[in-house]
């Protein structure tokens, strides 16, 4: 499916969780915030991080919502978490959270609710959210669940990584992203909720070491 095909339904997500995050007051038109935020994640630097990822992290936070205390909010925090990319860049997460805490007053986000998100978004750096934080492991375990993807489906994101990285050396590639594959699998859990822990870690764990296997074969 393409990008563009998510986008009727992406709008529909993204009104629902902006009207649930008002706590029912007024406020106005969601659509042109979804046609902005739509904009970013249609850049064309993107490979991997596009509607299409956005769609299956907010897919993952359907399935998981029971666990979240504000599901909305962390639905808001998908949209954003992402929304500044740059694969040459490392502050994309916090530039993301900037734009979160710009636009959600404006859209009509109260304070608190606007802080939560930001806070959610900074959270993506690391993946690890602190014990009881459970919209925190929501996100989290929605953004790594690709992880734990069938082979072709895993095999198709780690293509689409490394065209992100088109301007990174092979060599200089696979050094570095053996390197994340490592300190992923030295975790001693890549996901925190019942279901991720239940469903997702071990296939996770397969396809990273599968992953890191046809890497270092590769190495010098």
């Amino acid at each position: 499916m393409s990008d563009t095909a998510h986008t009727p339904d992406l709008r529909v997500r993204w009104r629902e969780a902006l009207v649930a995050a008002r706590g029912g007051e007024a406020g106005p038109d969601p659509l042109p915030y979804a046609e902005n935020l739509l904009e970013r994640w249609a850049e064309p630097q993107r490979k991997y991080h596009t509607t299409a990822h956005l769609t299956a992290v907010l897919d993952g936070i359907d399935v998981l919502a029971a666990h979240a205390g504000a599901p909305e909010l962390v639905r808001l925090a998908a949209w954003f978490h992402d929304a500044v990319y740059r694969p040459d860049r490392s502050e994309n997460e916090e530039r993301s959270a900037a734009l979160a805490e710009r636009a959600l007053p404006e859209a009509g986000v109260p304070k608190g609710a606007t802080a939560e998100v930001a806070r959610l978004v900074r959270l993506t750096v690391t993946h690890d959210p602190a014990e009881g934080d459970r919209d925190g492991e929501v996100l989290c375990d929605a953004d790594l669940a690709i992880l734990a993807a069938g082979p072709e489906e895993y095999a198709r994101y780690a293509a689409q990584v490394r065209e992100e990285y088109g301007f990174v050396p092979d060599g200089l590639f696979r050094e570095g992203r053996s390197g994340v594959l490592r300190q992923l699998l030295a975790l001693p859990v890549l996901f925190r909720t019942p279901y991720g822990a239940r469903e997702w870690e071990v296939r996770a764990r397969q396809n990273l070491t599968t992953e890191l296997k046809l890497l270092e074969a590769t190495l010098p």
